[in-house]
């Protein structure tokens, strides 16, 4: 049985997902600040630092947010473009609990993409434009003659006027000027297609010497099969890129300008929001892409003749002019009235939000993201939930209405929950929650995992502990890792683990086990809503990925750092304190006249180690400089500070 329980209080909404009442998810939002991510603003931009190759933008939300280059392109030139692609590029499938599907940290290892800018990567190039070589500096987008596309290929176009239209022209004019003063580079021919080479013919093999012995006769074969299978597996040239690249922002983009930017990551700790003006607006079936013609279906949507059926249904939806959309994996068999409902819902949300833009002046919020509890019921509710389970009278009559607008056959029953318990701690959840927060997770065999969140990265370690299930080592081993992955790629999902993330593996020997479990753990984290990316084991056995990230971790937005240990975890042990201390007094004695009198106030357990412990030594310093040393325990005191006084005086030495 498959349930989602929200959970509402004043200050905090807290959703979870039970699977026969195991948490497989849980989200949680503050309710004392609006919901970032997600959320469209109209901002001003601030400076540009083409060092960095990014603007900062003045949102209105504390520090200004972090715009890269590479995100001021696409949707810049997809506003320009009046024709739509061939439909054949796959969209982005579900994005995180906030409904958005970019990439985050993985840009760490890769430069950002997006599927819109290349939805058919096998479109020949003409051969009489530039050959752009250079596709981590550039952006590109297929180029198509509106003349030669058919009218099936075309969504229902309804013209609007926008009272955004007069900012979009702004965009279209700085473009239109940065395409006209581009400067070309230097035309060089294509490279030919993949598994259309053609190998000119070339002069018999000479010897190279006398004395080298003739090459066989098959080596010619054997090297035009291996000329072919290398061409096969080559990837095929995009199409050349026209208008403004990435080094042409500083002249298109001005500081102080106005820009329609969408929040992509919130704010981690002293780092702002990071933006882009790639802007999209998700629904329950459908993603509302208001600067792009780009008609996609989720990825997760395997099935060619759904594929088929949903792009179909797509195109025949009544979309404004320059507007594109992707179907979301939940709207795998619906029917079209699911989706001109869902359109009609993000199109009133898109309108709303340009009337904002074009009577109110930068830093404006354009489009709100809905809160936790709605999100979760767009995002998480699936055919497989049984139940959804709400504590709070307000929230169950918008459930109520959420689902029946979504479906009206949805059989999803909803329940308001009424007992004076709390909800989680009902459905057992309190104690699994805590455990999410604890270091070392056990597993079900006798082993156990180690996860230490660092700035960095996330380190995991897999221990085998005590769990002696296997006939033999191997064995053994490749159970325990194989219940690792599994817990693994649930706790990255309850504690929100985001970046670069590393596994270090028991080792295993055989190439088998390697594969068996880097499938398994490939085939969970196919099931995580957050855009992740997996590479095969190292030498080292280490096993790296990356996942996205929206929001600070789990355990950074309930804890805060010890103020005591400022972090850190640690403080300095008795003996190191007892130590600094004999150091200090033997620095100070040794500067002054033989039978001073000194008072020194440390932490208690510090004074108990000198006091015992170090007894003989703190005698010998009173021998050797013939001096009176006394030292008293104050509570008040951390374990690592002290204080050293005149006894006679009471000033501070």
């Amino acid at each position: 049985m498959k349930q989602i329980l929200i959970n509402c209080e004043e200050l905090q909404t807290r959703v979870a997902v039970v699977q026969d009442g195991i948490l497989q998810d849980f989200f949680m939002e503050r309710n004392i600040r609006d919901t970032m991510v997600g959320s469209i603003y109209k901002g001003r931009i601030k400076n540009l630092e083409p060092s960095l190759q990014a603007a900062f933008v003045d949102i209105g939300c504390g520090k200004n947010a972090f715009l890269h280059y590479w995100d001021m392109i696409p949707a810049s030139e997809e506003t320009l473009e009046t024709s739509d692609d061939d439909g054949e590029g796959e969209g982005e499938g579900d994005g995180e609990i906030s409904g958005n599907d970019e990439s985050d940290d993985d840009d760490k290892l890769n430069p950002p993409t997006r599927a819109q800018n290349n939805p058919n990567p096998n479109q020949n190039p003409n051969p009489n434009q530039p050959s752009q070589r250079s596709s981590n500096r550039r952006r590109r987008r297929p180029r198509k003659n509106p003349q030669q596309q058919g009218t099936d290929q075309q969504p229902k176009v309804a013209e609007s006027s926008s009272p955004l239209k007069g900012l979009l022209a702004k965009v279209r004019e700085i473009f239109s000027t940065g395409k006209k003063s581009a400067k070309p580079e230097p035309a060089a021919a294509p490279a030919p297609r993949g598994g259309q080479q053609q190998r000119q013919p070339q002069a018999p093999r000479k010897a190279k010497s006398d004395g080298d012995s003739a090459a066989p006769a098959g080596n010619d074969e054997r090297d035009r099969k291996s000329d072919q299978g290398r061409n096969r597996h080559r990837p095929s040239r995009r199409p050349p890129k026209t208008g403004p690249a990435v080094e042409d922002i500083p002249n298109l983009f001005k500081v102080d300008q106005e820009i329609l930017v969408q929040v992509t990551k919130g704010p981690i700790g002293t780092k702002g929001a990071r933006v882009t003006t790639n802007l999209s607006i998700p629904g329950r079936y459908l993603v509302l892409l208001p600067n792009s013609s780009h008609i996609g279906i989720s990825k997760r949507v395997e099935e060619r003749d759904e594929r088929d059926r949903l792009r179909q249904m797509i195109r025949g939806l009544e979309l404004p002019k320059n507007m594109g959309l992707i179907c979301r994996t939940v709207g795998a068999g619906r029917k079209q009235e699911h989706f001109q409902r869902d359109l009609d819902l993000l199109l009133d949300y898109w309108h709303k939000g340009e009337q904002v833009a074009a009577t109110h002046r930068a830093p404006v919020c354009v489009y709100q993201e809905p809160d936790l509890a709605e999100r979760a019921l767009r995002d998480c509710l699936t055919e497989d939930v049984d139940e959804v389970v709400v504590d709070s009278e307000e929230t169950y009559q918008r459930a109520t209405e959420l689902i029946k607008r979504y479906n009206k056959q949805d059989s999803t029953r909803v329940k308001f929950y009424q007992n004076p318990t709390p909800i989680f701690h009902s459905f057992g959840l309190t104690q699994q929650l805590d455990g999410v927060f604890n270091r070392k997770v056990p597993l079900p065999s006798g082993g156990y995992l180690c996860i230490d969140e660092t700035e960095a990265l996330i380190a995991i370690d897999v221990n085998t502990g005590k769990n002696r299930s296997g006939k033999d080592q191997p064995e053994t081993i490749l159970a325990t890792n194989l219940e690792a992955v599994k817990e693994i790629a649930r706790q990255l999902r309850l504690r929100n683990l985001g970046g670069i993330i590393v596994l270090d593996l028991i080792d295993m020997r055989q190439k088998k086990d390697q594969q068996v479990v880097f499938k398994t753990f490939k085939d969970l984290l196919a099931e995580d809503r957050a855009r992740t990316k997996i590479y095969q084991l190292s030498p080292l056995g280490l096993l790296e990925m990356t996942r996205q990230r929206e929001h600070e971790s789990m355990e950074s937005a309930i804890f805060d750092n010890c103020p005591y240990c400022k972090g850190s975890g640690l403080v300095k042990s008795t003996t190191s304190m007892s130590v600094d201390i004999q150091r200090r007094l033997n620095e100070i004695l040794g500067r002054r006249k033989p039978g001073q009198k000194l008072k020194v106030a440390v932490h208690p357990r510090v004074a108990d180690r000198l006091n015992n412990n170090d007894r003989k030594l703190v005698d010998g310093l009173k021998q050797e400089y013939s001096c009176e040393i006394s030292f008293h325990s104050d509570q008040s005191l951390h374990i690592e500070e002290f204080h050293i006084s005149d006894a006679v005086s009471g000033q501070n030495v």
